[in-house]
């Protein structure tokens, strides 16, 4: 795999700039497209279009399908362009997504298509020398996937208070990192490569808007539910960082019914009650499992132990509640929520949208209540959506050195 080359690129006065992501844009939205249809629908005048075609292809984002030309006959054939997303030439982002008890690698295309990943579990790993494992365990997943194609860079998405600027973990309490200079580290674990971090909650988000339904680039709230707790708000396209870039900590949002003890003192709080880590305890307790591991409780369910299925069904419900709070503060065009058994059975999607519904005093409609476009692989395609957001807003400088 080669690595990006950051060489400087001149946009004059911002205007190139601008145009060369609307076209950039356009093309993801339409491609395979002809010049002349970009101009009709990003409203660029025809040269300046095909200005921005040619440096995009230039530096190897977009490609010419001669074969695809179709002539109508009147004036020159036009040369249909999309994103380059050749299977052996075509760029790629790298992605981690750093959880709890594992690591999960990805690598994507321009389209934002999971090509290929894998899982590093992080059992007898402290989270002091993490980084280190994953640095190894990432370089041998991008040597073995890919392939030759021109590396972009990686982008990492975990929980917690993430400061994407610096590139710096604030507080990740589960892994007990506190201004953990994460991107500096992976960086030059990577030999120099191109990392970027940010929170998975609002990578989730910023792959919706990017990748998923039309509806999202409007306005959207993400609900991640695993074991960290958190969300993410996305307006008119941006996702919402505030100051120090520490929106989005729901942790401790009340659940509506609930009166599960939290270590914050209270009772009811959202990551007390709904959180994976609370379900896998509950489920030992209640004999359904042997060791506390939320998956293994979706697997029971699935299997039709009866007692899983009720226990994640309260989660659903309880997740709804929330939600509804969510729905009725900010009235988003659609709410995503990440939640791993509504992700393999849409039943429990229902049980969050029922709730939701029924809670609200604003949402009456169900189908504002969404799972990721990308299913059981949106955590890994947001990690690359991290890397190439940027590339898609600033295509011509994203990688400037």
């Amino acid at each position: 795999m080669t690595v990006s080359s950051r060489a400087s690129r001149t946009t004059g006065d911002g205007r190139r700039e601008a145009n060369a992501a609307s076209v950039l844009r356009t093309v993801l939205d339409h491609g395979p497209v002809a010049r002349r249809t970009i101009a009709e629908r990003s409203g660029l005048s025809p040269a300046a279009v095909s200005r921005q075609c040619t440096d995009l292809v230039r530096i190897g984002l977009v490609r010419e399908l001669p074969d695809l030309t179709v002539s109508s006959g009147v004036g020159r054939p036009q040369i249909p362009v999309d994103l380059h997303t050749g299977e052996t030439t075509g760029p790629v982002a790298g992605g981690v997504h750093i959880g709890v008890p594992a690591s999960t690698f990805g690598l994507l295309d321009l389209r934002g298509r999971l090509l290929d990943s894998r899982r590093l579990p992080h059992d007898g790993i402290a989270p002091a020398d993490l980084p280190h494992s994953i640095i190894r365990g990432l370089r041998a997943f991008l040597a073995d996937t890919g392939h030759g194609r021109r590396l972009l860079g990686v982008g990492a998405a975990l929980g917690g208070w993430v400061d994407p600027g610096p590139g710096t973990v604030v507080r990740h309490d589960a892994l007990g990192w506190q201004q953990r200079p994460l991107a500096a580290e992976l960086t030059s674990g990577l030999g120099g490569l191109q990392v970027r971090i940010d929170n998975h909650a609002r990578a989730i988000a910023q792959s919706e808007i990017l990748f998923g339904r039309p509806a999202a680039r409007r306005s959207l709230v993400h609900l991640f539910v695993g074991n960290v707790v958190d969300a993410a708000l996305g307006i008119a396209g941006v996702v919402h960082q505030g100051p120090g870039s520490g929106a989005g900590d729901v942790a401790h949002l009340p659940v509506p019914d609930s009166t599960v003890p939290c270590s914050c003192g209270r009772s009811g709080c959202l990551e007390a009650t709904a959180s994976n880590t609370a379900v896998a305890l509950t489920a030992v307790r209640r004999g359904i499992v042997p060791e506390p591991d939320v998956f293994l409780v979706v697997d029971a369910a699935a299997a039709g132990d009866r007692r899983a299925d009720r226990l994640l069904r309260e989660r659903a419900r309880a997740v709804g509640r929330a939600a509804a709070l969510l729905l009725d503060v900010l009235n988003p065009d659609l709410i995503v929520v990440t939640e791993h058994s509504s992700l393999v059975n849409p039943e429990y999607l229902e049980e969050i949208r029922g709730a939701a519904v029924d809670q609200s005093h604003v949402c009456g409609d169900p189908g504002r209540i969404v799972s990721p476009h990308a299913g059981t692989a949106a955590l890994s395609v947001a990690a690359g959506t991290i890397l190439l957001n940027p590339l898609f807003r600033n295509p011509l400088t994203a990688f400037d050195g």
